[in-house]
C-alpha cells in the first residue's frame, strides 16, 4: 500500500518531474535486477504503477500518445508484478525485466522533456 502522503507529494510536482521520477524508478528496478534477487522490486514495480495512474490525467486532453503508451507500460509493469514472486529467481527472467525496464526508463525520460531543458 502506498502512503497517500506519497500520493500528495508526487501529484503535486509538474509533469515532467513526475515522470522523471517514473523513469528513476525504474531504471532502480532495472539496476536492482540485473544485480540480485530482491523483494523491494515489487514494492518499486507497484509504486511505479501508481505513479503512472497519477500521472495520465495530468497528460490529458493535450498529450494523449502519451497518456496511451504510459497505460501500455502499466500494463506491463502489472505484469512483472504478478509474475515477480515466481520468476525472481530465474536469472534470464531478472534480465529480461531489466532490459524492459531499462527501455522504459528510457522512453519516459525522452517523454517527460527533462532532456531538452539542459
Amino acid at each position: 500500500m502506498i502512503p497517500a502522503t506519497r500520493q500528495i507529494r508526487y501529484v503535486s510536482q509538474p509533469i515532467p518531474i513526475r515522470l522523471g521520477g517514473l523513469a528513476t524508478n525504474l531504471a532502480r528496478v532495472a539496476s536492482i535486477a540485473e544485480t540480485s534477487v530482491v523483494a523491494s522490486i515489487a514494492s518499486l514495480l507497484d509504486e511505479s504503477r501508481a505513479f503512472v495512474e497519477w500521472s495520465v490525467p495530468a497528460l490529458l486532453p493535450e498529450r494523449v500518445e502519451d497518456a496511451a503508451r504510459l497505460v501500455d507500460i502499466q500494463r506491463g509493469l502489472t505484469r512483472w508484478y504478478w509474475q515477480w514472486h515466481h520468476v525472481q529467481h530465474d536469472p534470464a527472467q531478472r534480465q529480461q525485466l531489466a532490459e524492459q525496464a531499462r527501455r522504459w526508463a528510457d522512453e519516459i525520460l525522452r517523454m517527460s522533456g527533462l532532456l531538452e531543458q539542459e
